[in-house]
């Protein structure tokens, strides 16, 4: 099958349609992060340059579009589009569309494909994986009360300690009030001081000094549009702001994205009442899941009544920069196989970072 290569700003509105017409006619694609949105407004936030992203179109014999898979090339290695901002990747096919990898490869003119987050149900890409992760989800078909209904079944008191945390905060600080797709800027610049404060506290690196992170975020807390864009979510105590969460909307999703939470609060939890604010405000909308993304923490694993499985890897033609790959692999599965407690973890968190630092730059 041949595979067209396009910048992702110069998609045609029929490939977007299209690529939007297979996202609805599987569950497991209905992400925000596997929308040709996403790629457009990371396009948008990167700028239209030499490693702009581009995207992958394979096309069956009457030229109809079958697959999609946006990327950004860098020295020849293929990255995810928006990364380490993107939480999902996949090749985003027909049912049943079998695609050769390598012709991917050749196709975008690179030697690697690197992807960190790419659903492990992809038939194309998955088997490449070196390692894999839990997204955790929580999916409310039946409504708020039949979830809590279901985690109280399941022996999960979570949301019991949420209403016991929200009426000690009232008592103490005031009514809560929650916002949903709030449009205030102050706020917004508060959640990304907040955000700015916890990786400088937790020796993380500082996403905003990225120029196009900033532009991004920027864009998506704009973007209103009813299948994809952001959402600002806040929660005040009385007069002060306690939580604040910009989140991405699918069609049926919405996925937890950037949270943060007045410190001086934190003894009230102010997130996770947020959070059951959210998960509440869906009842009657068009959203039926809550992706609360990967990270094994005990808040996501107790809200949680689904998983999605992710891997991380790479598929890789002979050349040096596989064989540099190939080797970090081959040295993170050594370590990690040793009893060497958080020492054998060393190498795995240089190689994220090192990855967090090509796709931010």
């Amino acid at each position: 099958m041949p595979i067209q290569v396009v910048k992702a700003l110069d998609l045609s509105p029929a490939d977007i349609a299209r690529w939007m017409e297979l996202q609805r006619s599987q569950a497991r694609l209905d992400s925000p992060f596997l929308s040709p949105h996403w790629a457009l407004a990371v396009a948008r936030a990167q700028g239209d340059k030499g490693e702009a992203v581009k995207v992958a179109i394979v096309r069956g014999a009457e030229g109809e579009a079958l697959a999609f898979l946006p990327a950004r090339i860098r020295q020849g290695v293929a990255m995810p589009a928006g990364a380490p901002m993107c939480d999902y990747q996949a090749l985003v096919s027909a049912p049943g569309v079998a695609v050769n990898p390598r012709d991917l490869l050749a196709a975008l003119h690179a030697s690697r494909i690197d992807f960190c987050h790419m659903l492990a149900d992809d038939e194309t890409l998955a088997r490449h994986g070196r390692g894999q992760a839990d997204s955790w989800i929580i999916e409310l078909p039946d409504g708020y009360e039949a979830y809590a209904a279901e985690r109280k079944a399941a022996n999960v008191g979570v949301l019991k300690d949420i209403d016991k945390k929200r009426r000690k905060a009232e008592r103490e600080v005031g009514p809560s009030r929650y916002t949903a797709m709030s449009e205030s800027r102050a706020d917004f610049d508060q959640l990304i001081a907040w955000k700015r404060a916890q990786l400088l506290a937790t020796g993380q690196t500082d996403l905003f000094k990225t120029p196009w992170v900033n532009d991004l975020v920027e864009a998506l807390f704009q973007n209103r549009a009813p299948h994809f864009g952001g959402g600002l979510y806040t929660l005040h105590l009385g007069d002060q702001l306690a939580a604040v969460h910009l989140h991405l909307r699918g069609e049926h999703t919405i996925h937890g994205w950037l949270i943060a939470h007045n410190p001086e609060l934190d003894r009230y939890s102010p997130g996770m009442l947020l959070f059951q604010d959210i998960l509440k405000s869906m009842d009657g909308a068009d959203y039926s899941r809550l992706d609360l993304g990967t990270g094994d923490y005990r808040f996501k694993r107790e809200l949680s009544n689904a998983r999605q499985t992710v891997v991380f890897g790479f598929l890789g033609s002979p050349s040096l920069p596989t064989l540099v790959r190939h080797a970090a692999y081959g040295m993170r599965s050594v370590a990690e196989s040793l009893p060497l407690g958080r020492i054998s973890e060393i190498p795995g968190k240089a190689m994220r970072r090192i990855d967090l630092l090509r796709g931010l730059h």
